[in-house]
């Protein structure tokens, strides 16, 4: 398959954490073993058909180069690109800023790599609520307290936000609610109905798994 993506306002894009500790988990998150392959791949799976390019943020070249041997480009129906995170041991901010800066399209949506219960309906679901007067498109789980109750990593943002987070992290905040805060945030309910909670149950220590 061909990993050229032509310049179109309908480029689906999608950004991959994997640069933290895992500390909680002991070992390092996308690479573990799940179901018989890396956890990443479960992700990575389910994007084929559903975009157009995934960037890979990852901590170091070391683990880019890890990475790069049991990821193979070609079995995916879309292009991937590992990138290194711009700013290392700051949280996901640094690298959700690393992978907007290399993103085709205005909007990316946001995946840990310790997700690998999100399904091709929810991807399918938060694209469509993209809405050019918004800069995030934000899940949340309970009405009454939407920013406390959000889904921040698994989100869409516009790259026209880099340079809020630029300043944040020079300012040392380091919590995307607190991004969340200041940008144009359109919240989507988690309903149960059109988006299901389980989709966002994330792996972080070893009981979870």
């Amino acid at each position: 398959m061909s990993n050229d993506i032509e310049n179109s306002e309908n480029i689906k894009s999608c950004i991959i954490l994997c640069g933290g500790k895992s500390s909680r988990m002991g070992q390092d998150k996308g690479s573990m073993i799940i179901r018989d392959k890396p956890m990443i791949k479960h992700i990575l799976t389910t994007l084929n058909h559903q975009i157009n390019e995934a960037i890979i943020v990852l901590n170091d070249a070391k683990r880019i180069e890890k990475y790069s041997e049991f990821i193979n480009p070609e079995e995916y129906a879309y292009k991937i690109t590992f990138v290194e995170d711009k700013i290392k041991n700051k949280g996901p901010m640094p690298g959700i800023m690393t992978g907007l800066y290399e993103i085709s399209s205005d909007y990316a949506l946001i995946l840990p790599c310790d997700s690998p219960y999100v399904s091709k309906n929810y991807i399918n679901t938060i694209f469509k609520e993209i809405d050019k007067d918004y800069q995030a498109i934000v899940p949340y789980h309970d009405e009454k307290n939407k920013l406390k109750t959000s889904e921040p990593l698994h989100s869409i943002y516009n790259k026209n936000i880099i340079p809020e987070i630029e300043n944040l992290i020079s300012n040392d905040v380091l919590h995307i609610k607190g991004l969340i805060e200041k940008i144009d945030t359109k919240f989507v309910l988690i309903d149960n109905k059109k988006i299901e909670k389980k989709e966002f149950r994330n792996l972080n220590r070893p009981q979870d798994v």
